[in-house]
């Protein structure tokens, strides 16, 4: 199996990391300069990118000018802000104002947008550089990241097989060295899943805890953008900069955003770690299986209260997100006709307007978007309204009390992100055994909880040795908990 070399990226399976407060520091020391940290990762995606296709486009002369800004401000004294050095990407369903956001669809292929979105200018402000736009699957729909219209993104640990999706191409992009960090998007465990098949770690706020302004609306009520980084401690710098309200996005929460390492290491002798029996079966790849057992041995073994519990609703997810997903892709990508922005077919003479939308349509989404824009349309279709959506909704409430009991018996809960390691490209997985991959990361999403991947070893896979995520799940706004708790699990796996 052909995989990507990465001497840049300083880490490994029990977390030893050169992380991005130690990067950020040797800036600010004047070490190396924000312009040199640059040049290095655009000759690395020269290097990288035309096998791994993981970014869209990159933003060399605007990052230029702007890691020369930053240099310019550190040298005459001035503080550029806690992320001054980093060269970060971002997930191409992000409007930025440099370059284009095209989703990685034939109907946005041109698009430029006006505004940038609030999670990408609060990384601005705090001194991040953008390096460059990473592919997806189309409109965020899809667990592989094949379904994009400039061909599949591929995994840095063996080219033949997918990163996941759908932010495979940010996955793939901080795995094989090409950013510090990068933003995804999690609408059924977008962030988590890549982050677990590229060994990297991904993290999914609370729903409300960083603005969705300026990302291209998938699922409203589920959509939430993160991070995806090679540490903890970095998803966490980055989650403290993008978290809080925001007057532009009615949604986010007034809550206090709690610093997560403001209280130093956690001690796991004191927090209880729920096992759902339903993420530990049979059905999961048997090197996911061991791989797990022996993180949860590592927490038994330093003092952690390992509590067994049970989420009956697991398999019901599944069935729920895509009836509510669909839905509301039906509802958001409406807007997309032709006429006021985006991809318009070429009209024939004596054509109405229904067939030229028709058209368009069909030649700007590409099958897997339709597919799912048929399934919205029809579970919200008369008749089948009641039958179909408000059902999905009252047992996303059920899902929801399910989470409020289980967390009344533990802290946080663990289990492994996805039930293999990565597939191969052109698997030929039919659509159901396709999303079967989000089985245990969907529900987080249907309950509005924050949850994260993590690096959890190695498994062998008809030979490839391969990346698998440990899955942690907190209660809402409780990021401080769940960052502290995957901080002291990658400390304690440095340490086996």
């Amino acid at each position: 199996m052909e995989h990507v070399n990465n001497e840049s990226n300083q880490s490994d399976d029990r977390g030893h990391v050169d992380d991005l407060v130690t990067r950020v520091r040797s800036v600010r020391n004047g070490e190396v300069t924000t312009r040199d940290r640059l040049e290095e990762m655009l000759s690395r995606i020269d290097e990288v990118n035309p096998t791994l296709n993981a970014f869209h486009e990159v933003l060399g002369e605007d990052a230029r000018r702007h890691a020369d800004s930053i240099d310019a401000r550190l040298a005459a004294g001035d503080d550029p802000g806690p992320l001054a050095g980093a060269i970060v990407a971002v997930k191409d369903n992000l409007c930025t104002t440099e370059g284009r956001t095209t989703c990685s669809s034939r109907m946005l292929e041109h698009y430029r947008s006006p505004f940038e979105a609030t999670a990408v200018e609060r990384l601005r402000k705090a001194g991040a550089t953008i390096i460059g736009k990473t592919n997806l699957d189309e409109f965020a729909m899809g667990s592989s990241s094949e379904n994009c219209a400039w061909g599949p993104v591929r995994n840095p640990h063996g080219v033949d097989r997918v990163p996941g999706g759908s932010s495979g191409g940010s996955a793939a992009a901080v795995a094989a060295g090409c950013a510090d960090v990068a933003l995804g998007s999690d609408t059924g465990g977008s962030i988590r899943q890549p982050a677990a098949f590229c060994g990297c770690v991904g993290l999914k706020p609370t729903y409300g805890r960083i603005s969705r302004y300026g990302l291209v609306a998938f699922g409203s009520s589920l959509d939430q953008i993160g991070p995806i980084s090679r540490s903890v401690r970095d998803a966490s710098l980055l989650y403290e900069v993008m978290a809080g309200v925001d007057p532009h996005d009615a949604t986010t929460s007034e809550l206090q955003v709690e610093s997560p390492h403001s209280d130093g290491p956690l001690d796991l002798r004191g927090v209880r770690v729920g096992i759902p029996r339903e993420h530990v079966t049979d059905e999961n790849h048997p090197g996911v299986t061991r791989s797990f057992e022996e993180t949860r041995d590592t927490l038994r073994s330093a003092g952690a209260s390992i509590v067994d519990v049970d989420l009956p609703l697991t398999h019901h997810g599944i069935s729920t997100y895509y009836v509510i997903a669909p839905a509301e892709a039906s509802s958001n990508l409406a807007r997309y006709d032709g006429i006021r922005y985006g991809h318009r077919a070429e009209a024939r003479p004596g054509e109405g307007l229904e067939e030229l939308y028709a058209r368009t349509r069909g030649e700007g989404f590409g099958p897997e978007v339709r597919r799912r824009i048929m399934l919205g349309t029809y579970v919200l279709s008369a008749g089948y309204y009641d039958a179909y959506y408000t059902r999905a909704l009252k047992v996303r409430r059920l899902i929801k009390q399910e989470f409020d009991g289980v967390f009344a018996q533990c802290d946080v809960l663990i289990g492994p992100t996805t039930p293999s390691p990565a597939f191969r490209l052109d698997a030929d997985l039919d659509p159901v055994s396709m999303y079967l991959n989000d089985v245990y990361t969907v529900n987080a999403n249907i309950a509005g909880i924050p949850a994260m991947s993590i690096p959890s070893g190695h498994v062998e896979d008809d030979g490839d040795s391969l990346p698998v995520g440990l899955h942690l799940q907190a209660p809402a706004f409780a990021e401080s908990l769940l960052l502290r708790t995957a901080s002291a699990i990658e400390a304690t796996r440095s340490k086996a």
